[in-house]
């Protein structure tokens, strides 16, 4: 795993271990940072589900303002904060130990200007990201990554890239 563009390009960043990781391919990071394109420059981000950092960092990266990581798990955390220290990039990050869902609960309206979001596949995440964004969106857009199969059809009327199983939804905020 590694910083695909921007500053720290071609650096290799540590990945959490155990049954329950599956980072997003560069494959996959590439396309969907570059579907972002210079909307990332300057942009709040909040990284949500945040693992090892790879998406919240790739966006720094590539000239994101600041990067809120949210992320639960003890042993994720340890590894994405080893990679902010790696980078140097701690100014300009928060690292937040809480559920993503109950953190976007409290977050404001918009409060960020970019949600990039890569939860746990086959869980139901994906979904209840996608309502809670659509009663309250805490980001100007939401860009969550899921499995093929992991939405319901009456939640398939947003932009979707998809990339083998791999699916990348995008939503906008009501205005």
């Amino acid at each position: 795993m590694r910083i695909i563009a921007g500053r720290w390009k071609g650096q290799r960043l540590k990945s959490p271990k155990g049954i329950d990781v599956r980072p997003t391919s560069d494959r996959v990071k590439e396309a969907w940072m570059s579907s972002l394109g210079n909307d990332i420059l300057g942009a709040k981000v909040v990284d949500l589900f945040a693992g090892s950092g790879a998406l919240g960092l790739e966006a720094l990266s590539r000239g994101a303002k600041s990067v809120v990581f949210v992320e639960a798990s003890s042993a994720s955390l340890r590894t994405l904060k080893a990679n902010i220290e790696l980078l140097g990039s701690g100014p300009e990050v928060a690292v937040v130990k809480r559920d993503a869902m109950n953190y976007i609960k409290r977050a404001g309206r918009e409060d960020f200007d970019i949600a990039l979001a890569d939860p746990p596949y086959g869980k139901g995440y994906a979904e209840a990201l996608i309502e809670a964004f659509r009663d309250h969106p805490f980001a100007s857009r939401l860009w969550v990554e899921h499995g093929k199969g992991d939405l319901a059809e009456s939640l398939m009327d947003h932009e979707q890239r998809r990339y083998g199983e791999t699916v990348i939804s995008t939503l906008e905020a009501e205005r």
